[in-house]
């Protein structure tokens, strides 16, 4: 376990404030706007809404994510992937709830940026003289806000990382200072922390139980405190959260009080306007409760929490990404890192993604509102996974079952009518994040399920059969040298084994004699962050085996890695790479080096299920996009030969072929 874990320290407190808050730290910007919208003012939706918010955030982000789930760190990582990878070997359906998750967090990452920054910047609107501002130009400041952070991904944020902290707890002091000047407007708001106003308003108010849509959006951001685990540690967290906690509790009874001051009017968005009568335009509670003089002051510090918020969403989908990647449950994509900081990758094509689904989300929905009635769906499908993976988890650590019961038992219950109360989100644009997530999940399952079926096929042999057919190979100086050493990535997890495939490659056909042959195995572990290789010497400077076992948040730069094996067994003298060409051997030359990627494709004779081949098809369609196998394993600089071959899962077995003889034959044979 990573010691900083449960390592205290001030510079951990305002990291963890700079980056883990950003999403459930914004909140404030649009739930009490959502709860209010269309309806009439009055103390059983004000008292009885904020008790939902006020218990919410106890049950679902402290007790849940902050007490509980934060003890599943897998050495010192936390997220929906590493939760997966501490129960993946209990039961194999497992991976469903993580592809569910993992992909309803990356739908999430499309909304929270826009929805963040809209709320911000629709601030504008109560500064004097701005009133008529258009939502063109509205739309138009937030699209550019937008460009301009995902364009700025590529640099990393090594540099302006360390304003995050500050900026945020300057944010957050600005929420508990703006609630408590309000509070004394209506000091009957404290009653909301009674958990009774809670359920009388989901009993008795007018479709009550359906304010939980609303009311979900405080807590959406918890999902973050535990992917982020990593990046801070445990302890830092939990303390950072009491005073983050306060701080939104005492700016929600802030904005409760000024509308409790305000009772009996309605406030409606532009759509419901016309529809209510006596309904006002919607004043948005939280810019109304700060003064005049600092609402320019304001709304550029909450930009800027929506500007991080933002960039908390998107670094975590890069990280989300590269560990699906190395769980095989997402394609090879091209991740670059443009600092040495831990943890800093950026990756273009889900930067590119990202940028345009947040696009369309706010040239679909133009205003927060309309977002904010789309938001939240996606995001109870990914807490419902993190309990059902967490239970696994309580179980491997031989958990009390009556404890382990009742854990689900609550949880399950909030966050099904929480699922419930969003379904009624669907038609209102929820639909579009769900159609986002779905698409991602199918993404992970073919991907997932396609590497299933072509296990089928792969067949391996002995490795020890074919040593002295290799010895004898390399020694025939009458075939041509294919290279001086040649280099096979293997999937072999038994190193007494090897493909069929590339015993094939090697001495069929036009056999690749070579000096040294190597065979390279890459062994994706649950630690996250072990980085270790083992050699074994099958027959001394002829046959060597290098076993690379990486955690799951390790990129494999085959590459790099395999020059640093070859540079220490140099140096260990367990290795002679000198060129074995006599003019290059008096020179001291090094040997090249090739390799040889092994790439399957489909072949017509495959006698599949229907579902296996719709499968397999979206697989190899969804490959030709992603990221070859070389530039996969980082290989692009180095020499290799990619071989194709063709992938034959389920061969044809009743081939129906007649033959026809020619009348000479026939009196042949019945002569």
């Amino acid at each position: 376990m990573s010691k900083h874990v449960n390592k205290v320290t001030a510079a951990g407190l305002i990291v963890a404030l700079g980056i883990i808050y950003g999403d459930i730290g914004t909140s404030p910007l649009y739930v009490f706007s959502e709860i209010i919208n269309g309806k009439k003012i009055e103390p059983l939706l004000i008292i009885g809404g904020l008790s939902c918010i006020i218990w919410t955030l106890t049950l679902q982000t402290t007790i849940k994510y902050v007490a509980l789930t934060l003890r599943a760190d897998n050495r010192g990582e936390g997220g929906i992937f590493s939760l997966y990878t501490l129960v993946r070997r209990q039961k194999k359906w497992l991976v469903i709830p993580a592809m569910i998750g993992g992909a309803a967090l990356l739908a999430d990452g499309m909304i929270t940026p826009p929805i963040s920054v809209a709320s911000a910047v629709e601030g504008m609107k109560n500064i004097p003289g701005l009133e008529k501002i258009t939502e063109q130009t509205i739309i138009l400041i937030i699209l550019g806000i937008l460009t301009f952070l995902f364009f700025m991904q590529q640099f990393g944020t090594a540099s302006i990382g360390k304003m995050f902290g500050p900026i945020m707890l300057i944010w957050f002091m600005m929420l508990a200072v703006l609630g408590l000047s309000h509070i004394s407007d209506e000091w009957g708001i404290l009653k909301a922390f009674n958990p009774y106003y809670a359920i009388d308003i989901l009993v008795t108010y007018p479709k009550g139980f359906w304010l939980l849509g609303a009311v979900f959006l405080c807590t959406t951001g918890a999902e973050a405190l535990y992917s982020d685990l990593g990046h801070t540690g445990r302890a830092n967290i939990r303390y950072t959260w009491v005073f983050v906690k306060i701080c939104l509790i005492l700016n929600y009874l802030g904005q409760g009080a000024w509308l409790l001051h305000n009772e009996g009017k309605i406030y409606a968005t532009s759509d419901l306007l016309k529809k209510i009568p006596g309904a006002v335009a919607m004043k948005n509670p939280f810019f109304e409760v700060m003064p005049e003089w600092f609402l320019v002051t304001g709304i550029i510090i909450a930009t800027a929490a929506a500007i991080i918020a933002s960039q908390a969403l998107i670094s975590g989908s890069f990280t989300l990404i590269s560990e699906a990647i190395r769980l095989n449950l997402w394609p090879k994509m091209k991740i670059i890192y443009p600092t040495e900081a831990k943890g800093q990758l950026f990756i273009p094509g889900i930067n590119t993604l990202l940028f345009a689904g947040c696009v369309g989300i706010v040239l679909y929905f133009q205003t927060s509102s309309a977002m904010g009635a789309a938001y939240g769906l996606a995001i109870t499908l990914c807490m419902l996974a993190t309990t059902i993976l967490f239970s696994n988890y309580m179980i491997s650590r031989r958990v009390k079952p009556v404890l382990i019961y009742l854990f689900l038992s609550v949880f399950l219950t909030i966050e099904i009518s929480f699922l419930i109360a969003n379904l009624d989100k669907f038609p209102h644009g929820g639909y579009v994040t769900l159609i986002v997530g779905g698409a991602l999940f199918a993404v992970m399952y073919v991907w997932y399920r396609a590497r299933k079926i072509k296990n089928r096929y792969v067949e391996f042999v002995r490795l020890e059969e074919y040593i002295p057919k290799l010895e004898e190979l390399s020694n025939d100086v009458t075939v041509p040298k294919y290279a001086t050493h040649l280099v096979y990535l293997t999937s072999a997890n038994n190193p007494k084994e090897i493909e069929h495939k590339i015993i094939y490659s090697i001495l069929s056909g036009k056999p690749k004699r070579a000096d040294i042959y190597w065979f390279v195995h890459v062994d994706t572990l649950d630690d996250p962050y072990t980085s270790e290789y083992s050699v074994e010497h099958i027959i001394p400077n002829d046959i060597i085996r290098v076993e690379f076992r990486l955690g799951f948040r390790i990129a494999p730069r085959i590459n790099l890695m395999f020059k640093k094996v070859v540079e220490d067994l140099v140096a260990n003298r367990e290795v002679n790479v000198t060129s074995r060409y006599e003019s290059q051997q008096r020179n001291n030359v090094t040997g090249d080096f090739q390799f040889v990627v092994m790439e399957k494709f489909l072949s017509q004779d495959n006698e599949l299920p229907f579902f296996e081949k719709l499968i397999m098809r979206l697989y190899f369609w969804v490959k030709e996009v992603s990221l070859s196998e070389e530039k996969g394993f980082g290989l692009e600089q180095s020499k290799v030969q990619v071989e194709k071959f063709p992938l034959i899962v389920a061969p044809v077995s009743k081939l129906k072929l007649t033959r026809i003889y020619t009348d000479e034959e026939e009196e042949d044979y019945a002569s």
